[in-house]
């Protein structure tokens, strides 16, 4: 057993020296920056991430410094869900390949566990008027997994595809955006089954649950909206959205699943006056409507069709080294479980040094835990249950921020958060019954406060190498519950990127999440291996057409779940070849 680590750990140790090869973008840390957040893109991202991995976490969004090589992502679909449909960008994803007189792009790559990654786009119009472009994405896997607590191995699944078509048309006051977009999300449930109680031994328990069958979640999408020009002295926005979201199946294959139908308006209006100042309300009205199974013996399903809005009137002033935004955010819910609260919307931030910002941010959100919604944070979530929405009164963070000395960017924040039926997953503990899926997750909700502190530290050297690292502590205090279950205490993320010459490219991420916990029916809960996942990835850009990439993640070989009795994949490797045309 000691010579097999030895072995891995001389396997990470060649992996890490060809890190050496790795390139970064020239840091774009200017003193304007310091008035906005830069959020971590790719130049094509229709959303959907690699099939390294099966599940996702919540993903939040934070500064960080933009990479155009590599499209990682820790965690795979779904990701970072938005009821918009936004246009999409330039034509460059795996390879560094400036974008200007190319149209389409073609990328596709394949590794062990039958992982496959593809991509294909084209802008049909690009021109300063007119915008129209088509994309379609797909991910899927199909190889097996070993079980943390059990020595068997499953085959997980999972076939996702996404594909849109948007428009936008800039007038000479105003813009006019439109688009549709379908998805397709076919998976297994491959969980460790968790049963209530039973005689019979585990290997028999194994042969009751359905691990095979395929469920099949699919979404459709439309909007359009107008929206003036940013300088205008008054302001408007409007834009209007459906969203269809359905499960195929129920609890088993026997059982016809619930269908969403999503109607959304966002709206702003506001006025420029006296200089600097605006003053304006905008806002976002959601009305869920809900088509149920008419199947016997599906009487279970219980979903109230409801509405959800939020009115948010604000002031906003700026001066030479400072900015203000006062308002709040007026938050209402229909139906047997009505609501009604007004946290604040409040946002400031003054130039101390500098290239110096200290920043304090105070506002609130209604979280409307949707089918669509919460099957983007986790797809195995019980389909049968509807979540209450979710209430944030707090969530406040103040911090300093500063890009001060050549190349360096940091921020240092800390922050507290009040929600009211805040989300935690936890295993399904079911009775054995013949056909019905094995641990889907059900939801506890709870109410729960959270403060929270950390470091974000950025380091870019001309365009030869950058480094980032981000450490956040969490510290949780949750009703009625024993912990936040499936929440980490303490997460680490840390990327370098080195560009040696032009045309080779080469990055490290590392990701570290410890003191998770799972639910199994007690309260003190049940601990979880530490997320510790090490990937690297190269690519070599042949000319302005072709490039190649390789993908080598978990290369420590770590054994963890995202969520209880879902194995995430060991080491896994993948190739590709990505074409702009």
């Amino acid at each position: 057993m000691k010579t097999i680590y030895n072995i891995k750990a001389l396997c990470v140790i060649a992996l890490l020296g060809s890190v050496a090869t790795v390139s970064a973008q020239e840091d774009k840390t200017k003193e304007k920056d310091l008035n906005r957040e830069m959020t971590l893109e790719r130049e094509y991202d229709p959303t959907v991430q690699d099939a390294s991995k099966v599940n996702t976490l919540p993903v939040i969004k934070e500064p960080v410094v933009k990479k155009m090589p590599i499209d990682y992502a820790t965690f795979t679909v779904p990701t970072d869900p938005e009821k918009e449909i936004s246009l999409l960008p330039s034509g460059n994803i795996m390879t560094d390949i400036q974008y200007n007189k190319r149209r389409g792009y073609f990328n596709f790559g394949g590794g062990t566990y039958l992982n496959l990654n593809g991509d294909l786009g084209y802008h049909i119009l690009s021109t300063d008027k007119d915008k129209l472009n088509i994309w379609f994405s797909h991910r899927s896997t199909n190889g097996k997994v070993k079980y943390i607590d059990k020595d068997e191995k499953v085959k997980a699944k999972l076939n996702d595809n996404l594909g849109e078509l948007n428009f936008k048309h800039a007038f000479e006051k105003v813009s006019l955006d439109m688009g549709v977009k379908y998805g397709y999300s076919a998976f297994n449930y491959y969980g460790l089954p968790l049963f209530l109680s039973t005689d019979l031994p585990t290997d028999d328990r194994m042969r009751y649950p359905d691990l095979e069958t395929n469920q099949v979640n699919q979404t459709i999408q439309a909007n359009i909206g107008v929206e003036s020009k940013e300088d205008a002295r008054v302001g408007y926005l409007l834009d209007l959205g459906y969203t269809n979201f359905s499960h195929k199946y129920a609890l088993s294959k026997n059982q016809d699943g619930p269908t969403e139908h999503t109607f959304d308006v966002k709206f702003d209006l506001n006025a420029r006056f006296g200089g600097e100042q605006r003053i304006g309300l905008g806002g976002n009205v959601e009305y869920f409507n809900y088509s149920l199974p008419t199947t016997i013996g599906q009487e279970d399903l219980e979903f109230e069709n409801h509405a959800e809005a939020t009115l948010s009137p604000y002031y906003k002033v700026s001066g030479d080294n400072w900015n203000l935004k006062l308002g709040a955010n007026i938050m209402f819910v229909t139906g047997d479980n009505s609501k009604f609260m007004a946290p604040p919307n409040i946002t400031a931030n003054v130039e101390v040094a500098d290239k110096t910002q200290l920043y304090l941010v105070a506002g609130g959100k209604l979280y409307s835990n949707s089918m669509y919604g919460i099957s983007q944070i986790n797809r195995y979530i019980d389909p049968t249950k509807e979540l209450l929405p979710s209430r944030n009164y707090l969530d406040g963070t103040v911090g300093i921020r500063s890009g001060v000395a050549p190349g360096f960017w940091f921020d240092v924040f800390g922050g507290y958060k009040i929600t009211s039926d805040e989300v935690f997953f936890a295993p399904n503990l079911t009775y054995l019954t013949d056909d019905i899926f094995a641990n889907t997750s059900k939801a506890l909700q709870a109410n729960a406060k959270h403060a929270f502190g950390g470091v974000n530290l950025k380091y870019s050297y001309q365009q030869i190498f950058d480094i980032n690292v981000k450490g956040v502590y969490n510290n949780w205090n949750v009703d009625d519950l024993g912990a936040a279950y499936g929440k980490p205490e303490m997460e680490v993320t840390a990327g370098v990127t080195v560009r040696p010459i032009s045309q080779v490219t080469a990055s490290l991420d590392y990701y570290l999440a410890t003191g998770r916990k799972a639910y199994l029916g007690t309260p003190e809960g049940e601990k979880m291996n530490n997320i510790n996942e090490l990937n690297l990835t190269g690519a070599y850009t042949l000319n302005d057409t072709f490039g190649l990439y390789l993908k080598l993640n978990n290369v420590l070989f770590q054994k963890y779940e995202l969520y209880y009795g879902y194995p995430m994949q060991s080491f896994s490797a993948m190739v590709g070849v990505n074409i702009n045309f």
